[in-house]
């Protein structure tokens, strides 16, 4: 998945309200950013973070600006905006770029399921169980290499896994997909300590059927794309 429009770098003053950020472009001209994250983007937000911003005309939108990446300034970076994984996985599955889910030859997004829900991407194929998808972004690294969900406390996605669980149990498949926005990343973990409710669902989710897949990133201010699968952090 491409930007539509060459990012810009700038620099980040302060994030708040969560979906608004201010920010200095090279020229010194100080503007206000979108912010499409709702997470609490622990780690990424630093006043003085070398960001990119991707600038739009469009007249519908308030904002000019949207904040996409963070430059970690040694080569990796990470994609702030949680829109994007699903426009990447999107892109991926109809190509069917994801190994393990290739066999499937429809893919429809944002279809209605459990208690007043939306899946992510429901796939069809001749012959196949249907296949419901939830797909997190995954931003947060505490230690070195280890990518960690989520980086809040989040009653929505213990809820998607019971949904799943609930798919499973109607004789469905049932995919969980991390999708890590960190090319700084080599495995992943729930992040237990912030949200151990969330690391029991999991646990509990797993163990009814729902699978669970994990998926790396390239990352670059040209564009994101799907990169290899990550394995699960041992336990430090």
């Amino acid at each position: 998945m491409r930007f539509p429009s060459p990012l810009v770098p700038a620099h980040l003053i302060r994030r708040y309200k969560r979906f608004l950020a201010d920010c200095t472009l090279e020229d010194g001209r100080e503007v206000t950013a979108h912010c499409a994250n709702p997470g609490s983007m622990m780690g990424l937000a630093e006043p003085g973070t070398k960001i990119w911003l991707e600038p739009n005309d469009d007249p519908k939108k308030k904002l000019k600006w949207g904040w996409r990446l963070v430059d970690h300034e040694n080569g990796h970076f990470t994609g702030v905006d949680t829109s994007v994984p699903n426009r990447a996985l999107k892109a991926a599955l109809e190509t069917r770029a994801v190994p393990y889910l290739a066999a499937y030859d429809r893919v429809r997004p944002e279809v209605k399921y459990g208690e007043s829900s939306r899946i992510d991407f429901l796939l069809q194929g001749e012959g196949l169980q249907d296949a419901y998808v939830e797909v997190k972004s995954v931003t947060l690294s505490r230690q070195p290499g280890r990518a960690e969900f989520p980086d809040s406390v989040t009653a929505r996605g213990t809820k998607h896994l019971a949904e799943l669980e609930a798919m499973v149990a109607q004789g469905h498949r049932a995919v969980m997909l991390y999708l890590v926005q960190r090319t700084d990343a080599a495995c992943f973990t729930p992040a237990a300590d912030i949200d151990p409710t969330y690391a029991h669902a999991l646990e509990r989710a797993r163990a009814a059927g729902v699978e669970i897949l994990v998926h790396a990133t390239s990352i670059s201010p040209e564009g994101v794309a799907l990169g290899p699968e990550l394995p699960h952090c041992s336990k430090a």
